[in-house]
């Protein structure tokens, strides 16, 4: 018996010697100069454009995960370029490898953890807070982090969480996930007797689930963001190196003797 071939097909993209189509849209005509990269993100991922509320919010989204400073992945993205210069994609690579459970990828724990407590496309049909309890009571039991809770430099508040919200709301993108968030935030704060502010991927994630997007996506927000600001760091890293004496720094001292 023949096995029947699957038939291969792709709405993203397609090319022609003399046409380029991105989702049903021509490129040079219907996309350049008329969708920023947040637009055309977001056209990518849902097959159509946003709204202009849903623009600037997921607008919002991406560029809040373009840069953090001096983190692992950006470290390790100067330090593989230090040893490769001659592969930049490599070093961004590199970097964006390092985006998970505990950084920018904890987007995707926030949403799914939410999205367990509210199917995506329904509404809640118990009081949130009495989720909140039930989800912060589950994490403590499996002794797991809660995601998107705490942050070990932005205290007592993580500046870019408020603002996102704000950006949410004025543009009718704050819901029940944004809301019971925050309810499980006030429930682990009362049982830990901690302060554990919703982070920029707490907030992310809650947003991410307010448009609707599957969580098996949402980790992918922070590496299309964050591959923008390893490239600018390896600039950075050109013109003004920091990975080799980080590197030699560390041989000295990790070589020496322990302090007492």
């Amino acid at each position: 018996m023949t096995k029947v071939k699957k038939y291969l097909h792709t709405e993203l993209g397609h090319s022609t010697p003399d046409k380029i189509t991105v989702r049903g849209r021509d490129l040079p005509t219907e996309i350049l100069g008329h969708l920023n990269l947040g637009d055309m993100a977001f056209l990518e991922l849902t097959g159509r454009t946003p709204t202009p509320q849903e623009s600037v919010t997921f607008n919002a989204i991406v560029v809040t995960l373009v840069e953090h400073g001096i983190t692992p992945s950006a470290l390790v993205a100067r330090l593989t370029y230090a040893g490769a210069p001659e592969a930049l994609q490599a070093a961004v690579g590199a970097g964006l490898c390092g985006l998970g459970s505990v950084f920018v990828g904890s987007t995707e724990g926030a949403a799914r953890m939410l999205y367990e407590a509210i199917p995506a496309g329904t509404r809640p049909e118990r009081p949130l807070d009495e989720m909140a309890r039930e989800i912060v009571a589950a994490y403590r039991a499996r002794k797991e982090i809660v995601p998107g809770l705490g942050h070990p430099l932005h205290k007592p508040i993580d500046p870019r969480t408020p603002r996102l919200f704000q950006i949410a709301a004025e543009n009718g993108l704050s819901s029940h996930y944004v809301a019971l968030m925050q309810a499980v935030q006030a429930q682990a704060e009362r049982v830990s007797g901690k302060s554990l502010p919703i982070n920029a991927t707490g907030a992310i994630g809650a947003i991410a689930a307010e448009f609707g997007f599957p969580w098996r996506i949402i980790r992918g927000f922070g590496v299309m963001a964050r591959a923008i600001g390893l490239v600018g760091h390896i600039l950075e890293e050109i013109d003004d190196p920091m990975g080799v004496e980080i590197w030699q720094r560390v041989e000295r001292e990790a070589g020496g003797p322990r302090p007492e």
